[in-house]
């Protein structure tokens, strides 16, 4: 599996003008491969499922109305089968429009969300352009409203296992403050609870009670318990999205001084329904404690912080909320182990060889980028525009723990305090850093596949340093693209910034 991972990369990179020489893909390659088989750094979930797929096995498929953009010209076209580009990105943040099934709208959503979950990816939607329950139909009558959109898309978000395996598709549902249903959705599933709860405990009383219903639940096999993944959370609504409300600067202000928060209709603007700000906001923090929902997001500052202004709004975020930018935009993600970086005997950090990982992993995602299918044409442009990547890092607490560092400390969360390896004489002209050698074999079903280094582990030097460079046409702006560094870190502030 590695190898069709790292494989795919150094295939899509290497054809697409991102190494100087066929030795700094094979380099590439082999430094990823060592990495993943020493769980040192992984890429998101889709990236398991879907890369390589083509690249390894041939495997096609048909095609399920992905987008591809042209990696010269950003055009986008249709995708010609489902994994010659796969689906690479894990988050994604899509628009819908107020409309019940054109082009971006309702139903169109719902494809697009189905085109995800169907290949691991995850989405989030604000929903905030939807009309209310009660505003005036185009052609008369009135709109049944939000919530009843949203209780179909958390119905086929529950139909379709994420990536085709057990888990739950990923849908992050966000609704602004100013939308007249907004007291409905803050209580949306504190009232499922209540449900669950009436199911549970009713049908012990009634099979107590009522010998007949006693009977037919045991011929139904019907056993109602608490369990997340059981019939009863099944029956209510609400159960297959993080919901989330947008909060502005001036709705706390309004708390502060004991106002009336308004509400607009979405088709006028003009005053909807209005509701006392405090016990709205005493709403939020009651279900959050009650059920973990609504989450919070502080729309004023989350948009005072916008890397690009320019480009739009931020509306939404993904399921998980570490992913906020534009709508219509993906961001595929990777996350380093740190604690594989420390060596809690001598109690350093290499700080070199982090940032020789960030290189690569880096270059990982953007590759991701120029390879990735997308879901609707005009995610395909954003993402091949903005390009959005995410790397992070995971076991921060086990290693202060190793440390010996308190994890709530500010020693802590500052974790560039802790003591850097020293560069070793020859730092200053290596041409990277020095891996440990692997003994990590070849797969036996990919006999083109490379080890990571020689066969002795006592005696292996390196692979060969890759240097990346601009792909014909693209500034550096795309991607890294710069050579691997070649001497020891400069001295670091040691401030918790």
């Amino acid at each position: 599996m590695i190898h069709r991972l790292a494989g795919c990369w150094r295939f899509w990179g290497e054809s697409h003008g991102y190494f100087d020489s066929e030795a700094d893909a094979e380099a590439f390659y082999d430094e990823l491969v060592y990495m993943m088989v020493h769980q040192m750094c992984a890429p998101n979930s889709p990236q398991w499922f879907n890369t390589g797929l083509n690249w390894a096995y041939g495997i096609t498929g048909p095609a399920q109305g992905h987008y591809v953009p042209d990696p010269d010209t950003g055009e986008v076209f249709l995708a010609s089968d489902a994994y010659t580009h796969p689906q690479p990105h894990a988050c994604f943040i899509q628009s819908v429009s107020d409309d019940l099934v054109s082009h971006g709208g309702i139903m169109d959503l719902w494809t697009r969300e189905a085109r995800l979950f169907k290949y691991g990816s995850g989405t989030g939607t604000n929903f905030s352009k939807l009309r209310a329950e009660g505003e005036r139909l185009s052609g008369g009558g009135k709109s049944s409203g939000l919530m009843s959109w949203l209780k179909i898309g958390d119905r086929a978000a529950g139909a379709i296992k994420s990536g085709g395996t057990t888990r739950r598709a990923a849908k992050m549902v966000c609704l602004d403050m100013d939308h007249p249903d907004i007291e409905t959705f803050v209580n949306w599933k504190v009232r499922e609870e209540v449900k669950v709860a009436a199911l549970v405990e009713g049908l012990k009383q009634l099979k107590k009670s009522d010998e007949s219903i006693r009977e037919t639940a045991e011929r139904l096999d019907i056993n109602l318990d608490y369990d997340f993944n059981g019939e009863a959370y099944a029956t209510v609504s609400g159960q297959n999205s993080n919901n989330s409300v947008r909060i502005p600067d001036e709705f706390f202000d309004t708390v502060d001084a004991g106002g009336t928060w308004e509400t607009t209709w979405r088709t006028t603007g003009e005053t909807a329904r209005e509701y006392e700000a405090g016990k709205l906001w005493d709403d939020i923090v009651y279900a959050a404690w009650r059920c973990a929902d609504p989450g919070v997001q502080y729309d004023g500052t989350i948009n005072a912080w916008h890397t690009c202004p320019n480009g739009g709004r931020i509306n939404a975020s993904n399921p998980c909320s570490e992913y906020m930018f534009l709508d219509n935009t993906a961001c595929n993600l990777a996350s380093f182990n740190v604690l594989t970086f420390y060596d809690a005997q001598t109690q350093t950090f290499d700080v070199e060889k982090y940032e020789h990982g960030i290189d690569l992993w880096t270059t990982v995602l953007e590759i991701s980028v120029l390879m990735a299918a997308y879901p609707s044409e005009v995610v395909a442009e954003l993402s091949y525009r903005y390009r959005t990547l995410g790397l992070g890092f995971a076991n921060l607490g086990a290693m202060a723990m190793q440390a010996g560092i308190p994890y709530d400390s500010d020693e802590a969360r500052a974790p560039l305090r802790l003591p850097q390896r020293p560069s070793s004489p020859g730092a200053a002209t290596a041409s990277r850093p020095s891996w440990p050698a692997s003994t990590a074999p070849s797969p036996a079903s990919r006999p083109t596949a490379r080890a990571c280094s020689a066969s002795s582990a006592t005696t292996a030097a390196p692979p060969t340093a890759w240097t990346a460079t601009p792909p014909s046409g693209r500034t550096s702006a795309s991607g890294p693209c710069r050579s691997i560094r070649t001497s020891a870190p400069a001295a670091r502030s040691t401030s918790p910034t």
